[in-house]
């Protein structure tokens, strides 16, 4: 029997979680060349026509893959990534001065996010000493030692995909579609799942569980999960 909506913890609806991104959102989202990067939110979003976003994560995805998706229809002014290789689309709207994008190396960017999720202002990295990735950014000497402080990486909203979730928002990846998520999750303002599958509690185990509900505002099913097969 379908759990009565008082007991559907944080599970919600697409559309639900569509109204926490409108136009102008700063967007940060798991994912590694699209995967572990949310289908059903990102087509939501196309869907919705939110335009002028601010992205933040690992890379462009594929001009029809992932966030690359978004990118390829415009509907971004602003990108924050690793690498932008893999989507052609992503390096012509640079070019042309239509999305600015900022590179982080990739090791540089997940430790920004991830000091953004424990609430800390930066980190310290001597990545890019005496090259133009210096310029603009503060230096400081820590026990004789030169190094560029990378300010924290936070967003308005988090949108990440899991494989399993509970009701209350505990969460299972699927090996390396982890990859950038369980950070990322850490680090939004407001955080939203998409689950292949939603369980009841106490139906993950508990050391397989990699983030837990407490980073996850919102939980969502991807397309074509069965509500009430779900909860039966």
């Amino acid at each position: 029997m379908l759990l009565s909506k008082s007991k559907q913890g944080k599970v919600s609806t697409l559309e639900a979680a569509l109204q926490r991104i409108s136009d102008g959102c700063s967007l940060m989202y798991g994912g590694f060349g699209g995967i572990g990067t949310p289908p059903t939110i990102v087509e939501g979003i196309l869907n919705k026509g939110c335009k002028h976003l601010s992205l933040i994560g690992n890379d462009a995805g594929f001009p029809d893959v992932g966030v690359g998706r978004l990118i390829s229809s415009g509907r971004v002014k602003k990108l924050i990534t690793s690498h932008i290789g893999s989507n052609p689309i992503a390096g012509q709207l640079m070019n042309k001065g239509e999305m600015d994008v900022t590179f982080s190396p990739q090791g540089t960017l997940i430790e920004r996010i991830r000091a953004g999720g424990m609430g800390l202002g930066g980190i310290l990295s001597d990545v890019g000493l005496a090259t133009v990735v210096e310029e603009g950014k503060t230096h400081i000497t820590v026990n004789g030692q030169v190094f560029l402080i990378e300010t924290a990486l936070t967003a308005e909203v988090s949108i990440i995909h899991a494989s399993k979730a509970d009701y209350l928002g505990n969460l299972i990846f699927d090996k390396s579609a982890r990859n950038f998520n369980p950070l990322v999750a850490m680090a939004g303002d407001f955080t939203i799942v998409e689950a292949d599958e939603i369980v009841q509690v106490g139906e993950l185990d508990p050391e397989s569980i990699i983030t837990p509900g407490i980073f996850v505002d919102m939980v969502i099913p991807s397309e074509g999960v069965n509500w009430k097969w779900v909860w039966e």
